[in-house]
Parts: C-alpha cells; structure tokens; sequence
C-alpha cells in the first residue's frame, strides 16, 4: 500500500495523489516523502510528461507532518539526525520547484501545480510553496495555514523562507508567528495562494494551467536575477524598521519563554541575508535546535502526541459503542446553552429544559447568535444554522426527555437542588439513559446518592465558554460503572472535545490546581508583595494570565463561595484565612470583578480591562522590601504544580499523560513547559525538591514535598522516561 500514486493522461499531464491508506486526513511520513521524491522523478525523466498536478484523494488535501517521525528523528538520531533528515525534505521540495530546469539559465524545467480540494495545513502547505501555482477549491470549511507554532515548533521544511520571499517578513508574520488560518479565498487575498475555483473544476483548471505554462511561470523570484524581498531585507532601512519591530512583538507575546518564535525569527532574519539554498540550511539548523530544546519536546508530546491519544480514547474501558444520539440538558443558562450549542453542532437531537420558558428561550437563542456570528463570517451557511437550531427543543416539560440516551445537568450548584433535578429526570428517562452533572466543586459521589442508579451517574465539568474552551474533565463517582465512562468520552469525542477521566475528590483536578494558583496570588498580595510583581512573575514564566486576572475572570464572589464551602467542610483545617482577608473585603466594596466592571483591575464601561485598581495598594501596602521575580514564579508554579503531583499520588489523576493536557487545555499552565509533569522533567526532581525545601521553609508547609517527588530525585527517574508513571 502507498501513500502516493502517480498516473499520466493522454496529455502528457502526470496526476501525483496523496490518499494515505487507513488514515482520514494525510500526513506526511518519511516513506511519503520517498514515494512523492520518486514519483517527480519519474515525472522529469519522461519526455512524454509535459506537467505535473499534486493533489488529494481525500477531501482535504494534507494535516502535516506526522509528529511522532519527527520525533523518532530526534531519538534516534539526535541533532545531525534531524538536521540531515530536514535537508532531504529540503531536497525533494528544491526538486520540485526547479523541476529539471537548468540551473544557469533556467529553462527547460516542467511545469508542477498544487491542487488542494480542501485543509493544506503544516507541510500541506510547504508542499504546495515548492510547485510553480496553488490552486485551491472553493471550499469555506477548509483550513489553509502554517499553524506548527502552536505545537512549540515551526515550519520547518522550507515553508518559513518560502513565504517570508513571497511576502515579505510583515505581510507573512501572521501565519507563521500566530499560525494563522485562512480559507481558501482569504487564503488567495491573503497571499498565500495563487487561485480559487469551484470544487468541481479544480483539476481541469489544473490541467489547464499546466498545459498552457511558459518557463517564466516556473521560475520563483528568489531565483530570478535582481531578487529583492518585499518589504525590504534587515540591512533595508524598511526591512530593518520590521525586523526590529518583529523582535519587539515576539518577545513581548512569548515573554521570552517559547524557543520556538525565537528560532523562526532568526531563521528569518539570518536567511534574508544570503542566497536561497543558505537560507534553507539556516532554516533547517534553526528548526533542529527547536526540536533538541526540551520545551518544543515536551509541547509537541502534550499538544499533539497524548492530546491526540485521550482523544481517540486513550482511556477509554472496555464497553459498547455509546454514541449519543438524544441528549437532555437541564439548565439553560450560560454553561447548559454552550453545551446544548456544542451538540446539536455535533448532530445531536437536544432537549433543553429551564423552569420558565423564556429562560428556555434564551438558551437556544444563544446558539442562534453564535451561528449568526459564524454567517457574518462565511464560516456558517444559513442552511447550516437552520439544521442547527432544528435540533434544539426549548421546553420545560421533562416529558421531553423521553428517549434521551444521555442527560447532562448543568443547573445551580446546589446539592438540593441538583438532587430534585435528578429524581425528575430519572421518572421520565429510560433505565438505560446516562446522568452526567456538570460542577466544578461538588463531589460526584456525594451527588450520586440521589440517583437510583449510580453506576450511571458520572460527573462532566465543562469549562466556559463550552463553544471555546476545549477540554472536559470527567469525574468518576465511587459507584460510576464503565459504561458511563465510556458514554461520556464518547460524547465527548462527538463534540469534538478533549477528555481527561479522573476520580472523584474535591476539585477534582482542575480546580485542585487553580484555585491553590490564585490563592498564592492574592496570599502575596496581603504579604505586601506588589500586585504588578504577582502578576508579571506569573505571565514572565508563561502562564496566560496573572492570579488577580484570572480571580477578575472568574469572578470574586464565585471565590467568596468556594472558599466559605471549603471552611465549612475543612474546619480547623482550612489554610486559607490570609486569602479569605482579602477577598472578603473586595467583595464587600463592590468589586466582584470584569463582570461588575470592577475588581483586582479598573474597567471602562465597555468592559475594558485597565491598569490594576490603585484601592488595593492603598488597603495593602507594598513592603519595602520586595521577593525576587523568581521567588515568586516558583510560589506561583508550585503551588499548581504539587497539587498536580498530589491528585497523581492520590489516585484523583490516573495517567500524567491527562494531567498535562488538562493543564494547559483547562487554565493555560505554562504550555511552553508542556504541562506540570512535563516541566517537572525540564527542571529535574532533585531541582524541584531542593525549590520545593526552600518554599517550605520560608512559605510554610503547603509547599512540602510530596514523597514521590522526592523518591523520583533521589532514584534520578522522571515522569516521561522509562520509568514514567502510571497511577495504579
């Protein structure tokens, strides 16, 4: 079986389709690229060949390079084994874009056309950069970009020299700094490819071209004589103006943290300033130096390698298939409208229930405005939002529900609450129907006690807003049988998110982890650390946002809540008074944050985030005497990372495979490091015990380290090496 075939017509225009057996979308493997190598060859030896068209068998064209070769690269080869593994790709797409022309004169080459159907993403594009024309369908689902940073590497096979010459290093920075995507005629506007054409066309156009390409078309401007870049190269007082202002933009989006965007922009820089085939080296020995640094390592493992496995059901037990065919949601504020938006998007038949009907309503109406949004957009067809919205009933009758193999509660969290709505469910519901609940806090197997079925009682804690945010944390009550679990990943996998499965305790494990985060925020705060040095330290080592934002985000009286419910259940043993200082008295001056327009930040009327309120310097004064920028990253980082560690110890987080992935998917954990366990490997266990040590003695015991940190240092194994573990 191959991944390409090659067929020549009684034109003499030879036809190279990509169709890699078994697989939904093409990838490239290094096989791949020795069967297209092969196939061009064939091409420019034949006399009877006049052009080539590379194209898909599939509806869309490429998703890239398949990751886990690019890592066994790395393994196996180490830095010369990448480094020569890149420049035969560079080979192969240099064959492509001479095509046999003579090196001096640069003519007689054949001409070579892309036709994408649909999504050209990664090295589906950097393909496509290497023929002489891309021609793409009209086709407004499809994805057409160079998105490889944000997976901590870039592209890497001549697609950063390519388009930074074809555009300029401005007009291309977009797609390679932000991984931008575009469809197909955004795409065309946007510079990336040459036409569009209805789908039904595209190969006859492609045809068209090819026989009617004269040498001039074949001969790319970096190979012409008298060359310059658009826009100017860095020793152009225009170029250099954009590469300056490029080495502020990278540095102050990435904090200096990701080795990636730093690497590109010296692949750019550096390659402007020399012949094509030396840029291609420069490109190339960057691109290695990425793949050797431990961060890109460690993204690439968390944000694409496991990422992938949960959700293709990693963790998934052995049960039935349990594709959800009608779902009821109780619930129709904000969470139960995304979630009920997210399936009946997914093709879910959905039964919405609220108390009053005009909260019903509303609840629908919220998919109505998100699809209106995607048509102003020309990412939704008006037919697309009427299948949509025909599929979501809005009632509250609970006579609906009947025929609902799945419910999802997503109403207060109340446990009284919670507890009449299940009994009201499960008089209408079939007795094979899955309940899921959707909280944050409250114990699934607490809840579970209301059901008269609690092995198909499961908690499923969504994170807003559900149409955005990807991850799923689904919660294993005591009693919770298999086939939920199973129920609930696949339904997890129908609307398209990521699921991570662990077992039931307070918090579960998002929540274990970001609430100890914001609790050392504002903790520092009342020490008299300066709020801007909390906040700063806290985005300087990667993560998104600082504690007082993130409290701003969520809410202060949200906070107010949790932590009066977890005094009550703690007691005496509750640690947090210090924290509960400070939030209380914001709360009691109004300020409940970005939703009351005031908070740990001032905001305008729009809702606009400004500086940070000056109330709070003035109630709590900074020391005189400041920490160090990294005393408090590590506070900030630790105080996640141990509680990571702990649910692993537990038993709460069962693969540390789930632990990363929901780090960075569910609150944004520094995903430069690649998640709590990935960074722990970074800096080492006898590195984090000896941090851990220090914080325990200056901070108290909420930093002591857990007894599997220290067994790890002392044994020298890490999470992800041969000995990485498992929870039992």
């Amino acid at each position: 079986m191959t991944d390409f075939t090659y067929v020549v017509d009684a034109d003499g225009v030879a036809t190279i389709t990509w169709d890699v057996p078994g697989k939904s979308m093409n990838v490239m493997s290094l096989a791949g690229f020795a069967e297209l190598d092969a196939h061009i060859d064939t091409a420019l030896a034949d006399a009877a060949v006049k052009g080539v068209i590379i194209t898909s068998g599939k509806k869309d064209f490429a998703g890239g390079m398949d990751l886990n070769v690019i890592a066994k690269m790395r393994d196996d080869g180490g830095a010369e084994g990448i480094f020569n593994g890149v420049m035969e790709m560079h080979a192969i797409l240099r064959k492509i874009e001479r095509a046999g022309m003579d090196t001096k004169t640069l003519k007689g080459g054949k001409p070579i056309v892309a036709a994408l159907p649909g999504t050209a993403l990664g090295i589906g594009l950097e393909v496509p950069l290497a023929c002489h024309r891309i021609i793409a369908a009209d086709n407004p689902r499809a994805k057409i970009g160079l998105p490889e940073i944000m997976v901590g590497i870039f592209p890497g096979a001549g697609g950063t020299t390519r388009l930074v010459r074809k555009m300029g290093a401005m007009m291309a920075a977009p797609y390679l700094l932000e991984g931008k995507l575009s469809d197909p005629k955004g795409a065309k506007s946007g510079g990336l490819i040459d036409e569009v054409v209805a789908p039904e066309d595209l190969l006859t156009r492609a045809k068209e071209w090819v026989l009617a390409a004269k040498e001039a078309d074949l001969v790319k401007p970096w190979d012409a004589k008298g060359y310059k870049m658009p826009g100017g190269a860095p020793y152009h007082p225009a170029g250099f103006m954009t590469f300056v202002g490029a080495s502020a933009m990278v540095h102050g989006k990435t904090m200096g943290v990701y080795p990636a965007a730093k690497a590109l922009l010296s692949a750019v820089y550096e390659g402007a300033m020399v012949p094509f085939d030396t840029a291609l080296k420069i490109e190339a020995r960057n691109f290695t130096s990425v793949l050797m640094n431990p961060s890109s390592s460690a993204m690439i493992r968390s944000l694409f390698i496991n990422k992938e496995a949960l959700e293709k059901g990693a963790n998934r037990p052995e049960a039935p298939d349990q594709t959800v065919k009608k779902v009821g949601i109780i619930g129709a504020g904000m969470m139960g409208a995304g979630i009920a938006y997210v399936s009946a998007n997914a093709g879910i038949e959905v039964v919405l229930i609220d108390a009053a009907q005009d909260a019903a309503n509303r609840g629908r109406a919220y998919s109505e405005g998100i699809l209106d949004k995607g048509i102003a957009r020309r990412k939704v067809t008006a037919e697309k939002k009427a299948e949509v919205l025909a599929r979501i009933t809005a009632t509250t009758d609970y006579a609906a529900l009947s025929g609902c193999d799945l419910i999802v509660e997503a109403v207060f969290e109340d446990m009284k609450v919670k507890a009449e709505v299940t009994a009201k469910v499960e008089a209408v519901v079939g007795a094979d129907c899955i309940f899921a609940t959707n909280t944050s806090t409250l114990p699934i197997s607490d809840l579970a006690k209301a059901s008269q079925r609690p092995e198909q009682f499961i908690g499923i804690h969504f994170f807003s807003p559900v149409d955005k945010m990807m991850l799923v944390e689904i919660i294993r009550g005591k009693e919770t049988g298999n086939v939920a679990v199973a129920k609930a990943l696949d339904f997890a996998r129908q609307i398209r998110k990521t699921p991570i499965v662990v077992n039931d305790a307070r918090f579960f494990y998002a929540n274990r982890c970001i609430i100890p985060y914001i609790n050392e925020g504002i903790r520092m705060v009342a020490e008299g650390v300066e709020p801007a040095l909390v906040e700063n330290a806290a985005k300087l080592v990667g993560m998104p946002l600082g504690p007082l934002q993130l409290v701003d985000e969520t809410s202060i009286d949200l906070g107010v809540k949790i932590a009066k419910a977890t005094k009550l259940a703690m007691g005496d043993a509750y640690p947090d008074g210090a924290v509960d200082e400070v939030l209380f008295w914001m709360a009691d001056q109004g300020r409940m944050g970005k939703k009351a327009n005031a908070g740990f930040y001032t905001y305008d009327d729009a809702g606009k985030r400004g500086g940070l309120w000056d109330g709070l310097a003035a109630q709590y004064p900074g020391a005189n005497v400041q920490p160090d920028l990294t005393h408090v990253q590590h506070r900030l980082l630790m105080a996640q990372v141990l509680e990571a560690v702990r649910a692993l110890e537990d038993g709460v987080l069962t693969d540390i495979r789930e632990g990363d992935v929901g780090a960075i998917l569910g609150w944004g954990f520094a995903p430069w490091s690649g998640g709590p366990f990935g960074w722990l490997d970074i800096i080492g266990a006898a590195r984090a015990v000896e941090i851990c040590d220090a914080l325990t003695t200056s901070e108290g015991d909420r930093f002591a380290t857990p007894d599997l940190l220290r067994d790890m240092a002392a044994s020298g194994t890490t999470f992800y090496g041969k000995t990485a573990r498992k929870a039992a």
